[in-house]
């Protein structure tokens, strides 16, 4: 069975990672295990921000999938595009899959969601990360439920990271950008300066560089420059070592739809402090009999962040406790073939 799948070029470039260019090339790899003729087609484009070019590189791609075919889309691409895909669902099967919604928390402007909105109501079937996605976007647009499934990502096994003695290797995986909320987790780490840790920020450093360059001189000023150390984007061995090397796994995150960082640090026993935004409870989850394998603070509040943090770095046996909880929760995680074979069975249904 054929699927085309249409992503945002650039989806394989290791300097730009994201959780959903990671889902995409992974649901593809194991489509293809599955028996599925995965057809990959890359649109160059400013996505989701696209230029009428974009725009017109869009329609040539769709325009040239054979009447019937089954398309599944992802929807940094296909929630901005109504006048290409609206009228494509009249001779395709649409399913798009959609990491974050465009009329999303940090995209609440209404032309996003009445685009986004007429592209998600055209399809055949909407791909979500988590329960919180899905329920958002039957609110936002009134999507009939039987049509929207959870899909949640899968996540690669790793060795569990010993950790050290004191817990101070904070480690934060995520671009640095405004909706990530990195400036809140520098405040709460100047609370929390007079004890011994130091935090390592993972992730692309271009998206926002305004916003990079005022952190930067922020750090200075409080005087934690020196432990707060910034390396770029990672990924295969320089991201696993960097998980290797925490105690923990911090989110201050202002919008998350899952949350693969979480999951990620999960993978190698890692326990987390985030931001309890979306769906990150969901992909922080528990462990059998209960426990929680991290801590929840409520978002843009670096107070509540800098306290979960004081008490991690100052009670050894919650930290104890929390490892023990991540390496139950590691147990539960399922890999990247279930979550194929999930949306695999939603594909299937129009093949």
């Amino acid at each position: 069975m054929d699927v085309h799948v249409v992503v945002p070029d650039g989806i394989d470039d290791p300097g730009r990672p994201s959780g959903g260019n990671v889902y995409d090339r992974r649901l593809c790899d194991e489509l293809g295990a599955l028996g599925w003729a995965v057809k990959e087609h890359p649109v160059p484009g400013s996505w989701p921000t696209p230029s009428p070019a974009d725009h017109a590189a869009l329609g040539e791609v769709v325009a040239g999938i054979p009447d019937g075919a089954v398309v599944l889309l992802d929807g940094l691409v296909a929630s901005t595009a109504p006048e290409v895909l609206v009228v494509g669902a009249q001779r395709l099967r649409l399913v798009v899959l959609v990491h974050m919604p465009l009329g999303g928390p940090g995209r609440e402007a209404a032309d996003d969601r009445r685009r986004e909105g007429a592209v998600l109501a055209a399809a055949d079937a909407v791909v979500t990360p988590s329960t919180w996605t899905r329920r958002f976007l039957l609110d936002l647009h009134g999507l009939h439920p039987d049509r929207v499934h959870v899909v949640e990502p899968g996540v690669d096994a790793g060795g569990i990271a010993p950790g050290t003695p004191g817990g101070g290797e904070l480690l934060c995986v995520a671009a640095v950008t405004p909706l990530k909320g990195h400036d809140v987790l520098l405040a709460a780490l100047a609370m929390i300066r007079d004890l011994k840790w130091q935090c390592t920020w993972v992730g692309c450093l271009d998206r926002d560089p305004a916003f990079v360059d005022r952190l930067r001189d922020l750090a200075r000023e409080l005087r934690i420059h020196d432990r707060v150390v910034t390396t770029g984007p990672l990924t295969g061995g320089g991201l696993g070592s960097a998980y290797a090397s925490a105690d923990l796994l911090v989110t201050a995150s202002r919008a998350e739809t899952y949350g693969m960082a979480v999951s990620e640090a999960l993978a190698r026993g890692i326990p987390v402090v985030a931001a309890g935004v979306g769906g990150v409870p969901e992909a922080l989850g528990r462990a059998p009999g209960g426990n929680r394998p991290g801590l929840l603070v409520p978002p843009d509040d670096p107070a509540a962040l800098a306290a979960a943090l004081r008490v991690w770095l100052g009670q050894p046996d919650l930290r104890r406790r929390l490892r023990h909880a991540a390496g139950q929760r590691r147990a539960t995680l399922s890999g990247w073939s279930a979550t194929a074979e999930r949306v695999s069975r939603v594909l299937a249904e129009f093949a």
